[in-house]
């Protein structure tokens, strides 16, 4: 994961240097920093920049390079849709890899994000997952809140769900964040901060 140095006469015509000499596209230029340093006589802008397909390329062997020593067989899916990038790991040894409750996956993502990131001025979204194990816990937990809230107005009494992360407790509030009869809250501290499901008008 290189950094690289280009100068013009102005912030586009370093880029456009950068543009040609890396032989990528706009969309693939990541710009880290831009200093002015024109003088008395001189105009000069210098560009520090970052080519995201070595980040994904950085990403793809660090994940393979730790992976390996729990999993025998690893095949690694990679979506990007701008500067969002997903890694989906797919191994014979998911469960490890997953954790209990998904901490060892959640581990794995903070640390390659920290390896990345330190090294940008503006961080970029790095999703890691182990067999669509987040995809499908998301539906779990948008399910299990809904079932909540029915269960919350009908016996009208507010629910108290298991603590969560910040990400589940995201998910929660957006799949009732329209409901008639119910919101909610998080309370707690973390770790163990959990989800309210409460009653509307009371």
């Amino acid at each position: 994961m290189n950094k690289y140095y280009y100068e013009g006469k102005s912030r586009e015509a370093a880029i456009e240097a950068a543009l040609e000499d890396l032989k990528i596209t706009e969309e693939d230029l990541i710009i880290n920093k831009v200093e002015d340093k024109s003088g008395l006589l001189k105009k000069n802008v210098e560009i520090e920049v970052l080519n995201i397909n070595e980040i994904v390329s950085f990403i793809k062997d660090k994940v393979t390079d730790i992976a390996k020593h729990i999993s025998n067989e690893i095949n690694l899916e990679v979506r990007r849709r701008d500067n969002n990038i997903t890694v989906t790991i797919y191994s014979d040894n998911n469960a490890i890899l997953i954790g209990k409750n998904g901490k060892n996956v959640a581990a794995l993502q903070l640390l390659i994000r920290q390896m990345v990131n330190n090294n940008l001025s503006k961080p970029l979204s790095i999703i890691l997952d182990v067999g669509n194990y987040k995809e499908k816990r998301a539906r779990s937990i948008e399910y299990l809140a809904k079932k909540l809230a029915r269960e919350a107005y009908k016996t009208k009494t507010e629910i108290t769900m298991d603590s969560m992360n910040s990400y589940e407790r995201r998910l929660v509030h957006e799949a009732l964040a329209n409901d008639k009869y119910v919101y909610t809250e998080s309370t707690g501290e973390e770790p163990n901060r959990k989800v309210v499901i409460k009653l509307k008008g009371e």
